[in-house]
């Protein structure tokens, strides 16, 4: 039995939904109780608790978390002694670079650059776990299965932190850690360390040295966000998503076009659900030792573009990318080698895994014809570039996923719908017309000459972008500012408009999040499709479930069956709702019900965590859920 309590066990490992997390965790914080008030003795601990928990989590990849901290250590070590700017201290920060991500693409892209080798050779290469067969090795006899590379849990997070601390050294942002303890506990740290937020050194490493505080209202703040997390994860995620959402992805076929739509729709819920429940409890948990991680959600689906969403949905991730990949390849001010460089990637990379050179030579093409545009038209030069380096950024953060071709194209959606909403914000509202007109028409030419149910789907939504467009067009066309008014005497007719305008400006965002909204749950249905699954079938699964679920949403809908399908799922329907409705609540009621929480006196606030946690055994499923994230 204790034996059990200390073992990893590889079909049961420690979540945050576990009685078995709770039971460390509280004893991880009487200890802590203990010493928190000696910060070196404070850290360490923490980084061993740490170690643990990841054991716990991913069994004996935890010598590759040891491997990363002991060389970016120890390499950030030397390279703050070096002269700012110099050969050897940019030599050290490649050398860091290329050692985290050579790891990062060794266990996540194994399988997809052996099948390179193979499209290029036609030679079959067998994947091996050179980590396992050097294990046997030292132990002396087959202990470790080397013919299967496993992912370890949470590789990209801790990969891409520990990438923010070198560059923020060698930046001069922040200085070395010269404690190796108080450095592992940085990277390791158990409430972040498998699915993020990804915590920037400049963010994280100053707390490493503040004595311990918690105020009676930070406390509470730190209760509300971690049952709020588990409510997330196990009513509004896991409830769902075993109940239906997993039962229509699995068999899409098997359900009509309402339920396909449903779940795709309830998987943007989901996913959200999810994930943000993950980060709602490391914030609390965190918080309950006196650290501070940043938010990593704001409310995403209010968003009202693809731009602002990607403001709002993993945040730490995104301000890496631009922190570390958008702005050194030029930002929105010009192209560099970078730029160049992964356009021609990217281009391989499509070539590779769709097989078509038309794929490949148009995406080059793409992004060569508008760096030749940018070149010389002085005028959108900035812009050209800034969408070209936007576009490369999505593209990448879709490969952070994993290579396949549905992650790439799930990136490549994000990165387009970014970019025309940019150009769409500058156009005049006669030019809107006249293009959603156009495509609108040749949409619906292609659904008669062509009939497939794709086509179906984008004329069906470009109708309603149209509609939308012309009744805004037609509202600018008479509203008192439109172009050409005559400014006399038109103050008590402005007057007049103001109130009207009020309600045109809340109907127009309104609009608009219902149109990103929609946008961003149909390029989910590429990232769910491919998710948890063999790399070595992950683009064939993920294409069949992708079609089938197109199939069934764009044929013909069954109408009469809808009032049947929502009884038989009225429980997942008003989960969903109501978890859409809560996420829509204005921030600032929002913050008013989590700080009343907080203010509550203990009795009434034990009694409350004791309600909540009776509800949420009610929703457990019998198979612990892993949270979706784990796989990246």
């Amino acid at each position: 039995m204790i034996e059990n309590l200390f073992a990893y066990d590889p079909s049961s490992p420690l979540v945050f939904t576990q009685f078995y997390f709770w039971a460390f965790f509280g004893t991880v914080y009487a200890v802590f109780a203990l010493i928190g008030k000696k910060r070196h003795a404070r850290n360490a601990f923490l980084f061993f608790a740490s170690l643990f928990f990841y054991y716990k989590t991913s069994g004996l990849s935890i010598l590759i978390l040891l491997f990363v901290i002991c060389s970016d250590f120890f390499i950030a070590g030397r390279m703050a002694l070096k002269p700012s700017g110099s050969t050897a201290r940019k030599a050290l920060l490649i050398l860091s670079v290329c050692i985290d991500l050579g790891l990062l693409c060794y266990f996540k892209y194994a399988y997809f650059f052996a099948d390179v080798l193979h499209q290029i050779t036609g030679l079959e290469f067998k994947v091996t776990d050179v980590f396992a067969a050097a294990g046997n090795m030292l132990c002396g006899k087959e202990r470790f299965d080397v013919d299967r590379i496993v992912l370890p849990v949470g590789i990209s997070f801790f990969i891409f932190q520990i990438i923010s601390y070198s560059v923020d050294v060698y930046r001069g942002d922040v200085k070395p850690v010269r404690n190796i303890l108080d450095f592992g506990f940085y990277v390791s740290f158990f409430p972040q360390l498998v699915a993020g937020p990804i915590v920037r050194a400049s963010e994280f490493i100053p707390q490493l040295y503040k004595d311990f505080s918690l105020s009676r209202r930070q406390f509470g703040v730190a209760v509300f966000w971690i049952l709020n997390g588990l409510a997330k994860k196990i009513i509004l995620s896991d409830y769902v998503a075993v109940n239906f959402i997993d039962r229509v992805f699995d068999n899409p076929l098997l359900f009509t076009g309402f339920e396909n739509m449903a779940a795709l729709f309830g998987y943007s819920l989901q996913v959200y659900a999810d994930f943000s429940g993950y980060t709602d409890i490391a914030i609390g948990v965190a918080m309950l030792m006196g650290f501070w991680l940043p938010v990593n959600f704001n409310s995403p689906y209010k968003a009202p573009n693809p731009q602002d969403f990607w403001r709002r949905w993993h945040m730490s991730l995104s301000r890496w990318l631009k922190s570390y990949l958008y702005i050194p390849l030029g930002g929105n001010r010009r192209a560099s080698f970078g730029t160049y460089f992964w356009i021609i990637l990217f281009g391989i990379i499509a070539l590779i895994l769709s097989g078509s050179w038309i794929v490949s030579v148009a995406l080059i093409g793409f992004g060569l014809a508008m760096l030749l545009i940018a070149r010389f038209n002085e005028n959108h030069r900035k812009k050209l570039f800034s969408n070209i380096n936007r576009f490369i950024t999505m593209l990448f953060g879709g490969m952070w996923h994993g290579a396949s071709w549905n992650f790439i194209i799930w990136g490549g959606l994000n990165g387009i719908g970014m970019i025309v909403y940019i150009l769409w914000k500058d156009m005049k509202w006669g030019l809107r017309l006249l293009l959603t007109g156009l495509c609108t028409a040749a949409l619906a030419a292609l659904c008669r000459l062509d009939p497939q149910p794709v086509w179906n789907i984008l004329s069906i939504w470009m109708a309603a972008v149209f509609a939308g467009t012309l009744v805004r067009f037609v509202y600018h066309l008479f509203s008192p500012d439109a172009a050409g008014a005559p400014s006399s005497g038109m103050d008590s007719v402005r007057k007049k408009y103001r109130g009207r305008d009020a309600w045109t400006s809340w109907f127009g965002t309104i609009w608009a999040v219902l149109q990103t909204f929609t946008f961003i749950t149909f390029t989910r249905l590429f990232f769910r499709s491919g998710s948890n699954l063999d790399p070595a079938t992950a683009n064939e699964v993920a294409w069949n479930t992708a079609r089938n679920m197109v199939t069934q949403i764009g044929s013909a809908w069954d109408t009469s069956l809808i009032p049947d399908i929502v009884s038989s799922y009225w429980k997942v329907f008003a989960l969903l709702i109501a978890g859409m409705v809560i996420h829509l609540l204005p921030a600032k009621w929002k913050r008013r019900y989590r700080i009343g929480f907080a203010s509550l006196p203990l009795p009434l606030m034990a009694l409350a965590v004791v309600a909540v946690v009776f509800a949420l055994y009610q929703f457990v499923s019998a198979d612990t859920q892993p949270f979706i994230y784990f796989q990246f």
